[in-house]
């Protein structure tokens, strides 16, 4: 081997994001323990702070003489203090949560499994899925202090962190791309805009911001359908659409909804993207796919039973 293949493949083994085709059992011992490790820090500390706020011994509640927020308060109860278009629903986004978190097992197990194609999917997006918790705990930490820059900051790594995963790993067994990869991408890009909101900190009622508003939502349509032509990938038109109809009715039930149209904006979105997802899925799940789409799994695997043995 030359120095160059040499120093290739050096660099293959010490990059933790490299794809690789199988792995040693050292390196999968440390995956299973990263993973469990970052999970449970995750779970617990979303799981904390829904119910409980900080207890540093600062409870501010308002602005400080920088007119920069100072209060802290549990994840949700920021979502109520400071409204913006992009507030979404508590009970929605929770369960879309609680399934990921459940998906997330399933991943987890895969470490385990003795198909090595399962194998190999798991531990290639091990280093994203472990970067992710991670950035998430810090993300919760920073935004239940209302340091919203911060976290805003940290949710843009983890965007190009999960989607570096997306596009590098896009042929993951469905029920592990879910839970891993496309649920926290969809959560992440809709969360861009609600914690950018809420950082930048303009009143909600003020027009040319309720403007602004109104256009960029429509963003979220464009990414799922983007996702929807490219890759066939349903499942993060499936996400994007619950997150739409979250924001929706969080939209709904903030303001006098009849003075505003970000909540039926946010609602045509949800809708057309659980349309076009349902499209795009159902005649490849039947294995009847009327024209030829970009796939995340071959046909073969898709209708197989999950973790299944070849």
């Amino acid at each position: 081997m030359s120095e160059n293949g040499a120093a290739s493949s050096g660099g293959r083994r010490l990059n933790p994001f490299a794809r690789r085709e199988e792995f040693s059992s050292q390196h999968l011992l440390l995956y299973k323990i990263t993973t469990l490790v970052t999970y449970l820090l995750l779970l617990v500390t979303a799981f904390y702070y829904t119910f409980n706020a900080p207890h540093d011994g600062k409870h501010h509640h308002g602005k400080n003489h920088h007119g920069r927020w100072d209060h802290q308060s549990t994840i949700w109860g920021q979502n109520d203090l400071h409204p913006t278009p992009y507030s979404q629903n508590f009970i929605i986004t929770s369960i879309y949560w609680i399934i990921l978190f459940v998906l997330q097992l399933v991943y987890a197990w895969s470490l385990y499994s003795s198909d090595s194609v399962y194998v190999a999917a798991a531990g290639n997006v091990g280093s994203h899925y472990v970067a992710n918790n991670l950035l998430l705990f810090g993300f919760i930490h920073l935004w239940v202090r209302s340091h919203f820059w911060l976290g805003e900051l940290l949710l843009v790594i983890n965007f190009f962190n999960l989607s570096l995963a997306y596009f590098r790993h896009s042929t993951t067994p469905r029920l592990i791309h879910i839970g891993t990869v496309s649920g926290p991408l969809a959560w992440n890009f809709v969360a861009l805009y609600w914690v950018g909101a809420v950082a930048v900190h303009k009143h909600p009622d003020h027009l040319p911001a309720r403007i602004v508003a109104n256009i960029f939502i429509w963003g979220i349509l464009g990414y799922g359908v983007f996702f929807l032509a490219a890759f066939k990938d349903y499942t993060i038109g499936f996400e994007l659409s619950v997150l739409a109809f979250s924001t929706g009715v969080g939209q709904f039930f903030t303001k006098l909804p009849i003075l505003q149209l970000q909540w039926i904006f946010a609602f045509t979105i949800g809708a057309i993207l659980f349309i076009l997802s349902f499209a795009v899925g159902v005649p490849g799940l039947l294995g009847q796919d009327p024209f030829k789409r970009g796939e995340i799994v071959s046909e073969d695997r898709e209708r197989a039973p999950l973790l299944a043995d070849d």
